[in-house]
């Protein structure tokens, strides 16, 4: 190999070296909601790093890959440069073979970290998602050039994970938090001569309109519980007294259990003077327990209607959700003024016993959010759902359930159903400090 050759050879190492470091940086702190707002626009270079962000393993494996043969190919041809050069300069003494190839390594490490590494690194850091974007084609090349590699590598990886290791492997798909909502929504909504504008953006909302294409009906309908209802056969003089006991505006129509929902009947209704239920009564939407939230919404708009029925598996009444249901997820509680404000959830802090009392009802979510408890997330919605899932049988009141670091005695029953409870938070007071205004 030539000397211009060799020098040839050794810049595109170094620029292709670069390039894999840089764009493994931008990767690391490109923002995610930045990326997935890209994708939504449908231009090229979206699309192509929507395919690399559901694929994380591969295009870790292809970074990695690329870099480290950049890095050998550069390192090789920069030892044959340097060892033609210095050689024959080099003092004649002992070890001075050692030390000549001490020497090259030095030299050529130091190039690899300044040039390959630190250099590409802090560029692509400057303006992560914009470098993204314009390098997301070259990426894609090398990534199908590099691809019989990064096979044999990801299979490899699986059968040692997998069948060796007894691990599950699984791809860890990139999300965007609150975090990134909220330097997303101020970036791009900030008016140096208007700052209070950005600051009256509600980030969550944001946030949550971006997750409700995740949310499952099952997650936000009134459970089978909490139905009010009245059997096909009752008079019309006990339809209007369940009106005036709930205060609902429709009230749903069974015929002779609760798994048989014929319809719902609507408290205007009344003013047609029917003679019994069934002239009154208007079908209902049945949609299953896991269909999307945004699904529904789009239907409720299409039909016209504002209220479903909720079924599980076996096609038994599993609850009901309405449109208000669906909008309280990306706007919070929606409170009107026909809302009883004692009905509200309880949640009060206790400072002399350092603990919380709270209902049963209110979701993990939440909790964690507004009180920092860390309450693990699993296949349950509620407080009561976690105790439930963790006890494993149905308390008692006054019974004490020790869930590790909580102590949790249980206040109250309604029937089979945890009504409240008292949260006994560890020793650390750090989880109460901004509670005491817990109404």
């Amino acid at each position: 190999m030539g000397q211009t050759q060799a020098i040839f050879v050794i810049i595109f190492s170094l620029l292709i070296s670069g390039l894999f470091s840089g764009i493994q940086m931008a990767y690391l702190t490109a923002s995610r909601l930045h990326l997935e707002l890209q994708e939504k626009q449908n231009s090229l270079a979206g699309r192509i790093i929507a395919h690399f962000l559901k694929r994380p393993s591969k295009l870790t494996a292809t970074l990695l890959i690329g870099q480290t043969l950049a890095l050998v190919l550069f390192g090789v041809t920069l030892a044959f440069i340097l060892h033609q050069s210095l050689e024959p300069h080099w003092p004649v003494f002992p070890f001075s073979e050692f030390l000549l190839i001490l020497a090259e390594i030095l030299i050529a490490a130091l190039l690899a970290l300044v040039l390959a590494e630190f250099l590409p690194r802090s560029l692509f850091l400057i303006n992560a998602n914009q470098m993204l974007q314009v390098f997301a084609v070259p990426m894609l090349v090398l990534y199908y050039i590099l691809y019989p590699v990064v096979f044999v590598i990801i299979s490899i990886t699986r059968f040692i994970t997998v069948k060796i290791l007894k691990l599950e492997f699984s791809e860890q798909q990139p999300v965007f938090g609150l975090t990134d909502v909220e330097h997303y929504v101020k970036k791009q909504l900030y008016q140096p001569d208007q700052p209070e504008i950005t600051a009256k953006v509600d980030s969550k909302i944001f946030h949550n309109a971006l997750e409700f294409r995740t949310v499952k009906v099952k997650e936000c309908m009134i459970p089978r519980i909490e139905i009010e209802a009245v059997e096909i056969t009752n008079s019309i003089s006990d339809l209007r007294q369940v009106f005036m006991e709930t205060g609902h505006s429709k009230i749903l129509v069974y015929n002779q259990t609760i798994d048989n929902i014929v319809g719902y009947c609507h408290q205007l209704a009344l003013f047609k003077k029917p003679i019994d239920i069934t002239s009154i009564t208007t079908p209902i939407t049945v949609v299953p327990e896991s269909m999307l939230a945004s699904e529904l919404f789009v239907k409720f708009v299409a039909d016209h209607r504002s209220m479903a029925l909720v079924v599980d598996e076996f096609g038994g009444t599993s609850g009901i959700v309405t449109i208000e249901d669906l909008i309280e997820e990306i706007f919070g509680e929606i409170n009107d003024e026909y809302d009883d404000e004692a009905e509200a959830l309880l949640e009060q802090y206790l400072p002399d016993e350092n603990s919380y009392l709270f209902s049963a009802r209110h979701e993990i979510d939440y909790l964690n959010e507004k009180y920092s408890l860390d309450l693990p997330e699993g296949d349950y919605e509620t407080l009561g759902g976690f105790i439930l899932s963790v006890h494993e049988d149905i308390p008692e009141p006054d019974e004490v359930i020790l869930i590790p670091p909580y102590v949790v005695t249980i206040l109250s029953m309604a029937e089979n159903r945890i009504d409240t409870v008292q949260l006994g938070l560890p020793a650390s007071p750090t989880l109460a400090t901004d509670t005491e205004d817990a109404v």
